[in-house]
């Protein structure tokens, strides 16, 4: 009888194979008895109001969040079953197909999806400086890598705008300064496709390409300047308010939440001459609204000490809904049929697919 014969776990998909050994590894390390967090900025000061609340019942550990950007996070979550790795990460967009595949590859291959809530991906400005709204087209324009001719706008060219007024002559004779994410975060990921993208759209030929030629008109939109307009600013959306205090003339790119705990300091800017505001998102009105994630790992429930009443206080109505704690916090509620949902896919562990 040959090996394979006498061991028939090693007929076992690789994936499989994984997950009985990572399950074993988060019993053997079920010594860790607090929750561990990581992910998005921008969904960071909800999850962690959530975990202070839950702390405070004195029932679990208050659960540990770190700040590392959605698509770090997802990386860190993704890499295994075990107690060495998170629980939860948070995410400003959806987990990706290539990183749900990547997940799956390493073991983790029952994902809880829930959504939280909604944020408003807001641009906005230093009180001390002049004031001026934007639409999506000239926000595109401002910091793309190429941009259409302005002599011939069916080709593109290097940009070659360095002020507003370049742009548009009813724009401010101001230097353009944009400061906005990496491209690890998920604010980044959610600039592309709420700007970006829409701005592309301005231009008929750019929005033919994509439908016709999907990766050139991601690779056209995408794509930002790398001349110093656009400066990147970290994970830490605090640092980008710093920054738009020292230099009033700069545009600053993060959520809703960020903007609404500093409007002593910054003022929002209209887009498509939409004001962003808790009504205008949650009404759908604001033209770039997102929803807000967390992910969970099944095996890790039952293991680490309060997942799953952890993820239970999340979509409570105490926590998430209408008059709920973290809409003093920002966060948009989902609408009650749909956090209701929620609720259920929490309580069942629904496995996440896309």
């Amino acid at each position: 009888m040959n090996d394979a014969a006498r061991s028939p776990k090693l007929w076992l998909p690789l994936a499989a194979l994984l997950a009985v050994a990572g399950a074993s590894a988060v019993q053997a390390q079920a010594a860790r008895d607090f929750i561990n967090i990581v992910g998005s900025s921008t969904v960071y000061p909800f999850t962690t109001t959530v975990a202070e609340q839950f702390g405070r019942r004195g029932r679990f550990k208050t659960p540990k969040v770190e700040s590392t950007g959605t698509g770090g996070g997802i990386k860190l979550f993704c890499n295994g079953i075990g107690a060495q790795h998170p629980d939860v990460v948070n995410a400003s967009r959806r987990m990706k197909a290539a990183e749900l595949k990547d997940c799956a590859s390493k073991g983790v291959t029952e994902v809880v999806e829930v959504k939280v809530g909604f944020d408003g991906l807001t641009m906005g400005q230093s009180k001390k400086g002049k004031a001026f709204d934007l639409t999506r087209q000239q926000v595109y324009l401002a910091v793309a890598k190429q941009v259409p001719n302005p002599k011939n706008p069916s080709e593109l060219i290097a940009n070659p705008y360095q002020r507003w007024n370049q742009i548009d002559p009813k724009l401010p004779n101001l230097k353009i300064e944009v400061m906005g994410p990496p491209p690890t975060s998920g604010t980044r990921d959610s600039f592309h496709e709420l700007y970006l993208e829409e701005g592309c759209k301005a231009f008929d030929w750019i929005k033919a390409l994509e439908k016709a030629d999907s990766r050139r008109f991601k690779n056209i939109c995408h794509t930002i300047r790398e001349d110093g307009a656009y400066i990147e600013a970290g994970e830490n959306d605090n640092l980008i308010v710093q920054k738009l205090e020292a230099n009033p003339d700069t545009v600053g790119i993060f959520g809703f939440s960020f903007l609404e705990e500093n409007l002593d300091k910054l003022r929002g800017m209209k887009i498509e001459g939409v004001e962003p505001t808790f009504e205008s998102i949650a009404e759908g009105e604001f033209p770039a609204s997102r929803p807000l994630f967390i992910y969970a790992k099944k095996a890790h429930v039952g293991v680490i000490p309060g997942l799953q009443e952890f993820l239970n206080e999340y979509v409570s109505e105490r926590a998430a809904g209408e008059e709920g704690y973290l809409t003093d916090r920002g966060l948009v509620p989902l609408p009650e049929a749909e956090l209701a949902r929620m609720r259920a896919d929490v309580r069942n562990l629904k496995p996440f697919k896309l």
